[in-house]
């Protein structure tokens, strides 16, 4: 003996209540129950009902089973057990299944739950590149739970493989924007991108720029360092030589016409250091820290001229 077919009823309703099309995908259904449910949120003054009737329409069309009942025989047939059973979830397990408890911060939720915090994952960004992993998510088919809303059988999405750990693994890549002028040790953040997990507020992944060493110039907050040896003659007589910088510029670094270089002295040159942070087109001053390379030893000839060219020390007799 046969059953008799049911009868055809609204199956358009919970697309309405989502405001997406009958074509949606998992992804936009996803994003528009987010947006709705944030802003009907009993936390945030939205009306309970709507909030309750949003958890409902999305339990349902997120559900491949389930849509299909619903998109060929319409609400009706859900509610005579076609569905597989099982009352709606609690629209506020549903809620926090995105965002782990409450996402508005301070006030804790309608429902008096205290929300706790994931913890932050925290990289060397010079190291980030070599360091990718997958990050544990929600499994958005069954909310963590291994299988489908109300029903016994293994979730579709994640196979069940949650098996208690309420997550399941995703891959991201995370583009890192490293702004000129930006200091050793300074963090860049990309808030809520951390480990998923369920009644938790998803932690920051933090990057801390660690800053490479140069071989050739050294680096004081806003100012270049570099070290260059000139030999005594030049030292005495006058210097000339082209710097390489870090952009690839050649700079002409000279002397003045009758200027002595001490040994472990400096020469300052502005606009030529670091960018500076939040100011790029203003740079700090690039300092040439000098060596004299002094001769070993002198002849008897070089000596007598040096004596007779260099000024004798105010106490010699």
């Amino acid at each position: 003996m046969f059953g008799r077919a049911p009868k055809k009823s609204d199956n358009t309703r919970y697309y309405d209540v989502l405001g997406v099309p009958k074509t949606a995908s998992p992804d936009d259904l996803k994003k528009a129950y987010k947006k709705a449910a944030i802003k009907n949120h009993p936390d945030k003054g939205g009306d309970p009902e709507k909030f309750k009737e949003l958890a409902h329409a999305y339990e349902v069309l997120s559900d491949p089973e389930k849509r299909e009942i619903y998109d060929q025989y319409g609400e009706d047939a859900l509610k005579e057990g076609m569905g597989g059973g099982g009352g709606m979830h609690d629209p506020f397990d549903i809620f926090s299944s995105f965002f782990g408890g409450s996402p508005f911060g301070g006030g804790g939720s309608s429902r008096g739950r205290r929300q706790r915090r994931g913890e932050d994952v925290v990289q060397k960004l010079e190291d980030c590149l070599l360091n990718f992993s997958p990050r544990n998510v929600i499994c958005s088919k069954c909310s963590g739970k291994g299988s489908k809303s109300g029903a016994s059988m293994k979730c579709s999405g994640c196979q069940g493989s949650v098996q208690g750990e309420k997550v399941v693994q995703e891959k991201k890549v995370l583009e890192v924007h490293v702004e000129k002028g930006m200091q050793n040790g300074q963090k860049i953040t990309f808030p809520g991108e951390a480990d998923e997990a369920p009644d938790t507020a998803t932690g920051d992944i933090v990057f801390v720029l660690q800053q490479k060493e140069h071989p050739k110039f050294k680096r004081k907050g806003e100012d270049l360092f570099v070290e260059h040896t000139l030999s005594l003659t030049e030292a005495l007589c006058g210097f000339q030589f082209i710097l390489s910088h870090l952009d690839g510029r050649q700079l002409l670094i000279k002397s003045q016409p009758g200027e002595v270089v001490k040994p472990d002295s400096y020469k300052a040159i502005n606009d030529e250091g670091m960018p500076m942070y939040q100011r790029p087109f203003m740079k700090g001053k690039l300092y040439i820290h000098f060596n004299v390379d002094f001769p070993d030893s002198l002849t008897p000839d070089q000596v007598d001229a040096l004596a007779k060219i260099l000024p004798r020390s105010p106490n010699h007799n």
